[in-house]
């Protein structure tokens, strides 16, 4: 499951059949002579023609490059996990994740997506985080997405705990001004301070908010649940205008609807997608730090992914995959 939605939205990104660009690729800039969907497209390796345990370990083993100029996405990981709350491990998540990557193939044909043959796509590589400083580790970030969006790439993170989303957002709303945000995930993470502090895991949306990097009136939650320390746990997101969909609502049912609601919501707007993989029940994803029961299944996670298509999705990220939790590899 882990594999499948760390490479979704890159799918979601390219049309279908690859006839036409991604809605999140109309907006760059470029005159149609320079768009990097016109240059040759790397393409990962058939297993027909090279072994899968064959090569470096990039995400789906696409080639390693240096600078995001004259691509489309990327794919970049955020190895940070020193701003978890309960269980670390999560700084492990982009090397497992490329190593899982390698049972994902170029086509999918329940959506007819062919990504491959309309985005020019490759690996940039791990940001060089701090381990001792969370706060330097944020500049880190956003200093590396400043220049990634800045070249008109859409980034593809591979995390990492939920903080490192908020450095991301300062780079997005640099470029993009306030943005959408499609959120997945079993908590809204909007504390203020925790220990005294303002930023961890718990917090990336309120600083957010705080900085006027959010369209508030653009956020939808999805997933939500779990213990709490008040009855009234989710009045702050409830107070900015946030869309909250607790996960006891989707139970049961398809989620198909619910996206037809989102799209519609979101409009032609930029929309940043963060996907924390505490949202799908740890029946199916158990390697997390937080997890709590009665989450959303795969078949849902892949209608709230697949529901994005025809947004301007302008990045996402998959966060707080933590290996040691699941020495299975089922997440």
């Amino acid at each position: 499951m882990l594999r499948r939605l760390g490479s979704l939205c890159a799918r979601s990104l390219g049309a279908r059949g690859g006839a036409r660009p991604a809605a999140g690729l109309r907006h760059l800039g470029r005159s149609p002579r320079r768009r990097a969907s016109d240059a040759p497209r790397n393409q990962p390796p058939s297993s027909e023609v090279v072994a899968r345990p064959v090569g470096v370990c990039s995400m789906m083993r696409l080639p390693l490059q240096a600078s995001p100029q004259g691509l489309d996405a990327a794919f970049i990981g955020v190895p940070l996990d020193i701003g978890t709350s309960n269980r670390p491990g999560a700084r492990f998540g982009p090397r497992r994740i490329r190593e899982e990557s390698v049972m994902l193939r170029t086509t999918n044909p329940s959506t007819g997506a062919l990504p491959f043959q309309s985005l020019s796509v490759a690996d940039l590589g791990d940001v060089n985080v701090n381990l001792y400083n969370l706060q330097d580790s944020c500049r880190l970030i956003r200093e590396a997405y400043q220049k990634i969006v800045a070249a008109g790439c859409i980034p593809l993170t591979l995390g990492g705990d939920h903080t490192i989303t908020y450095p991301i957002l300062q780079a997005m709303a640099k470029k993009h001004g306030p943005v959408g945000l499609l959120h997945v995930d079993a908590h809204t993470d909007t504390a203020d301070k925790a220990l005294g502090e303002k930023v961890y895991h718990g917090t990336p949306f309120r600083r957010c908010v705080d900085e006027g990097l959010l369209d508030c009136k653009r956020v939808v939650q999805i997933g939500i649940r779990g213990s709490a320390m008040t009855l009234d746990p989710y009045r702050y997101s409830w107070s900015q205008g946030f869309r909250l969909v607790l996960a006891e609502d989707c139970w049961m049912k398809s989620l198909v609807p619910l996206m037809g609601e989102v799209r519609q919501q979101m409009g032609g707007k930029p929309v940043y997608i963060s996907f924390d993989i505490d949202g799908l029940d740890p029946a199916y994803a158990p390697g997390t730090g937080t997890p709590e029961i009665a989450g959303l299944t795969p078949s849902q996670a892949l209608e709230i992914i697949r529901g994005c298509q025809g947004l301007n999705v302008v990045g996402c990220d998959l966060v707080e995959v933590s290996p040691p939790y699941d020495p299975s590899d089922m997440s």
